[in-house]
């Protein structure tokens, strides 16, 4: 015979109540996770310690403690938490095998804090990407480029190729050039040039702009103009010096260059255009140019 009272006092009723804990548990639980994360948030932002790791450890110090939440309650539903666990690892090792890029992405991330090769609000080039870094995460590494644009990079190829950090030291130069005609005093551009970049603003005193003659081409003289500013000020400086080229070209009335060439004749033909006497004993000008005197 079917007995109601059997069944609700020795199933329902202890089944509801292992319901009932593992909500209240899983409640209070919560409660205490964000309360033991904010703790050790304020007390790391207290230390002066880095915004990237302070929001590392704070993560993952939440999931070590909702999987320590889920296995509480899974012993106090009756769930034997030891198998579990044995599934779980073995469950782990088949999805390290397929995620083993997601892993080398979060060992790559640990490196990146551990190390601290940079940290939230450099500007750094690494990935093939060049921007400001926004966030050091578990497995990307948060990036916003000059044009605005939120990029992720894989830690593990952050981490394994080459960083630059254009923050790191105080100054970084500007590398410009500036053609000139040959007919242009190339040290007295070189003086013009000088005197109008130092009044850009935040171009760096010390050290001094460096403008000097790089190389000659067939159009005449190029200059490398290379004045210093901090990072933060690298564009402003780049289009002001660009700027300040033109100007002092159009003050001193500077020609435009262009490209020089001699064309010389053939050995054969050099006879042929020999210039000739004239009627009043004059020699006629030489039709071609360099040719020796008769």
């Amino acid at each position: 015979m079917f007995d109601l009272d059997k069944l609700v006092n020795d199933y329902l009723m202890p089944f509801g109540l292992k319901i009932v804990m593992a909500v209240v548990i899983w409640i209070i639980g919560g409660i205490v996770i964000n309360v033991v994360a904010r703790l050790v948030r304020s007390a790391m932002t207290r230390r002066a310690i880095d915004p990237t790791l302070v929001r590392y450890t704070e993560s993952t110090l939440r999931i070590a403690l909702r999987i320590a939440l889920i296995l509480t309650i899974l012993s106090v539903c009756g769930i034997e938490t030891t198998s579990f666990a044995a599934l779980l690892a073995a469950a782990g090792i088949a999805i390290g095998a397929a995620w083993s890029g997601l892993l080398s992405n979060f060992a790559s991330g640990i490196f990146l804090i551990v190390l601290r090769p940079f940290k939230t609000g450099d500007m750094i080039s690494a990935g093939g990407v060049i921007g400001v870094v926004d966030e050091i995460g578990l497995f990307v590494t948060t990036l916003t480029t000059a044009d605005n644009l939120r990029v992720y990079v894989g830690n593990t190829k952050v981490f394994g190729d080459n960083i630059t950090v254009y923050d790191a030291n105080a100054f970084r130069r500007v590398d410009l050039t500036a053609q000139l005609a040959h007919t242009v005093d190339a040290q007295d551009a070189i003086a013009r040039l000088k005197a109008r970049i130092a009044q850009i603003p935040n171009v760096m005193s010390t050290p001094a702009v460096d403008v000097a003659i790089l190389e000659f081409n067939p159009a005449g003289p190029v200059l490398a103009v290379r004045p210093y500013c901090h990072n933060r000020d690298y564009w402003q400086v780049y289009f002001d010096t660009n700027r300040a080229i033109a100007e002092v070209g159009g003050t001193a009335q500077w020609p435009v260059p262009a490209t020089r060439q001699i064309l010389m004749p053939p050995p054969g033909d050099v006879d042929k255009g020999m210039p000739t006497a004239s009627a009043g004993g004059a020699a006629a000008a030489s039709p071609l140019p360099n040719a020796p005197a008769p």
